[in-house]
């Protein structure tokens, strides 16, 4: 495992290097660097030629080893993952937040602007919240909005609680199935990021993503849909009427998930929306008399 590179740079290209040959992601590289040096990319870009600490050698190598041996997500093994300009911790007991959901947290963020409802006193529940990554940031973008988070994993929450600690976000968390725990508040805004991964797609996901990431939060019934159709029929038997619900969805499944809420909510208009990529990745349901002031 000992490796004879002597400068930063040197480390940094073995390292590309290796991880390209064993086809793994070679930008692994910088962060772990980034980890173990407690340098930023910036730093060590500008630091190339510095010598690489001989006491952090030892560590960075099996790092990078381990990665490429059972596909560790690199975020597990710093422990900590970044959205939306924040570091939340992370392990196996929740999904790593990814940049796909940062748009989501945007479209719920736009929506308030748009309504004018910027300095408003509003409910918003982040349901099956995982690392808290959606609620923290909601919280913290906008303090004067009251959140929740529920997930049905004791241990998911305790990291949301971690994050929320950390963050100094002012979230409120219970344990459920994603809005029982709160069926007697009245809520505004719904926004959720749920299962939604059929077992059918399992082959096409990679090794990391299936050996690392918690199944409770990837994978649900009725081709991926059972999670959207449990939200809905909850909105519904509770007599919610929320100005807006926000979902993250599968690329396959835009139509299906407007579906479900035109058909289960009358009154309801759903809207799909693509990503920063292109692909529909989002879908924002409001109630048919608020569509005008979206536009």
């Amino acid at each position: 495992m000992e490796q004879s590179f002597t400068t930063i740079q040197e480390a940094r290209k073995w390292a590309s290097l290796f991880l390209k040959e064993q086809q793994r992601e070679p930008g692994v590289a910088d962060w772990l660097l980034e980890h173990h040096l407690n340098m930023s990319y910036t730093q060590l870009m500008a630091y190339g030629r510095d010598p690489f600490p001989h006491e952090k050698k030892t560590a960075f190598v099996a790092d990078i080893y381990k990665h490429t041996e059972t596909g560790i997500p690199v975020q597990h093994l710093i422990g900590e993952a970044e959205f939306y300009g924040r570091r939340f911790k992370v392990n196996g007991d929740v999904l790593i937040p990814r940049p796909e959901t940062e748009e989501l947290v945007e479209g719920v963020l736009r929506f308030i602007e748009k309504k004018g409802l910027n300095s408003e006193y509003l409910k918003v529940v982040d349901l099956g919240t995982g690392s808290g990554a959606i609620a923290c940031t909601l919280s913290l973008e906008l303090d004067h909005l009251d959140v929740y988070a529920t997930d049905i994993s004791s241990q998911a929450l305790e990291t949301t609680a971690r994050n929320a600690h950390q963050l100094d976000a002012k979230v409120k968390f219970y344990q459920g199935d994603f809005l029982a725990p709160v069926a007697g508040e009245a809520i505004d805004i719904i926004v959720s990021n749920p299962p939604y991964i059929s077992l059918a797609e399992l082959k096409e996901l990679s090794d990391t993503v299936v050996r690392f990431d918690p199944h409770l939060a990837l994978f649900a019934d009725d081709e991926g849909l059972a999670a959207y159709q449990t939200i809905i029929r909850q909105i519904k038997s509770y007599h919610l009427r929320p100005m807006l619900i926000a979902f993250e969805i599968g690329h396959r499944q835009g139509e299906a998930v407007k579906a479900i809420i035109e058909t289960e909510l009358p009154g309801y208009h759903a809207e799909v929306r693509s990503d920063i990529n292109g692909y529909p990745r989002m879908v924002f349901a409001y109630t048919k008399a608020s569509i005008k002031s979206q536009r």
